[in-house]
């Protein structure tokens, strides 16, 4: 979302970006009301984060933020093109509402996961439930009104054809690494490596969010059963829910080659990026197409080869399988998830650069995706043949990564 409001912004577009002044990940965390940064107008609601610590709060943050940015859009004296987002989940329902009270409205509908799928595949809802029939009733609803329909993959693009037949309207773009990250430091040259004590060791990195639709079970029993193997160091930076298994295994001192970060800030995440040697991608069994392994375009970017655990079927597998750039295991395959990590910490460091450079390559053939979307953007459509203002909806704030 940043990258496309500063290109559309350096295009000489009116942008305004409507998000939440506290962290999601950390509430505690505000930020100003509003600025402008790079040429974008920001705008950011109170009462939008509650954090994550209940599902109860994180629907309530969303609906609050939802209803502000209605309210805001509906007595705005302009708004051209709407480019909004899956998250909150019922971000949708501006579009829909506004798109009902500004005909001309261009509508652009960009596809990050989909729920109620996700809530049911995770068994956190029942498919019958009212929730998840209603959240099926709102998405229906603004796959027909949208003007442009943006997936991430050929996965995710085949569920969204099966509740709504949109393809002359849908475009599969994946996402790109963001733009201040893409650059591989060496590693006698990173400080996050010094810093950490690092050096000497052969790092497995699993750096986001530790989510239920992200299962790190096969890695983590890999990493206890590598046992007192002083060269690789597994190393998990970031949050979720799934964080505090990885925290309460740290603190039982049974596994020091198992070490545990935040989500570091976004301007040093090129250096903690680079500080790996292997980067692991995990996407669960039952969400493919649901949600999508974004964190594998920027481990590319830095040239680290990546280990995807996950099912056969899945864009990181594809990739992996596609450009060489690292293994792919299943969930639950401990032996072969061992195997690979022996190899990982057997191979000379050249060899995996020459891995690691593969995907690199790969991820610079999409340098320009961030202008493709763009154009997507602000291309007419039948409703609307002139965009002079974008306005972009996302809850969440810009925090660490």
């Amino acid at each position: 979302m940043h990258d496309v409001a500063c290109t559309l912004a350096s295009r000489g577009i009116d942008v305004t970006v409507y998000t939440a002044d506290r962290g999601y990940e950390n509430p505690s965390l505000r930020y100003r009301r509003t600025e402008i940064s790079n040429g974008v107008r920001v705008i950011r609601l109170p009462f939008s984060s509650f954090g994550k610590s209940s599902l109860l709060l994180r629907l309530l943050g969303g609906l609050s933020f939802v209803v502000q940015v209605l309210l805001r859009l509906i007595s705005a004296r302009r708004c051209d093109v709407l480019l909004g987002s899956t998250f909150p989940p019922m971000a949708p329902l501006v579009g829909i509402v506004l798109g009902r009270v500004r005909p001309r409205l261009k509508l652009v509908h960009w596809i990050m996961d989909l729920n109620p799928d996700q809530l049911i595949a995770l068994g956190k809802i029942r498919e019958r439930a009212i929730v998840a029939r209603s959240f099926d009733v709102m998405n229906r609803a603004i796959l027909h009104r949208a003007d442009e329909v943006i997936v991430l993959d050929r996965f995710m693009r085949e569920r969204v054809l099966r509740k709504v037949d949109t393809v002359d309207r849908m475009t599969i773009m994946p996402p790109w690494p963001l733009q201040n990250a893409g650059v591989s430091i060496p590693h006698d040259e990173n400080w996050f490596r010094a810093k950490h004590g690092l050096e000497g060791k052969r790092v497995v990195m699993y750096s986001g969010n530790h989510s239920p639709a992200n299962p790190l079970h096969t890695l983590i029993t890999a990493a206890e059963s590598v046992g007192d193997d002083a060269t690789l160091q597994f190393l998990f930076i970031g949050g979720g829910s799934g964080k505090k298994q990885i925290d309460d295994l740290v603190a039982s001192g049974a596994h020091p080659n198992i070490r545990s970060l935040p989500y570091q800030p976004l301007e040093h995440l090129r250096w903690s990026l680079s500080a790996a040697d292997v980067h692991v991608v995990t996407i669960g069994d039952g969400v493919v197409g649901v949600v999508h392994p974004s964190k594998i375009y920027d481990a590319m970017a830095v040239g680290r080869p990546i280990l995807v655990i996950g099912p056969d079927d899945s864009h990181a597998s594809d990739i992996v399988r596609e450009h060489r750039c690292g293994w792919h295991i299943r969930h639950g395959d401990t032996a072969k998830a061992l195997e690979v990590l022996r190899a990982i910490a057997a191979a000379p460091a050249e060899e995996l650069r020459q891995i690691g450079d593969r995907g690199r390559e790969y991820v610079a053939t999409q340098s320009d995706s961030c202008g493709a979307f763009c154009d997507i953007v602000t291309r007419p459509s039948l409703r609307h043949r002139q965009q002079r203002k974008v306005t972009v909806s996302s809850a969440a704030p810009d925090d660490a990564n």
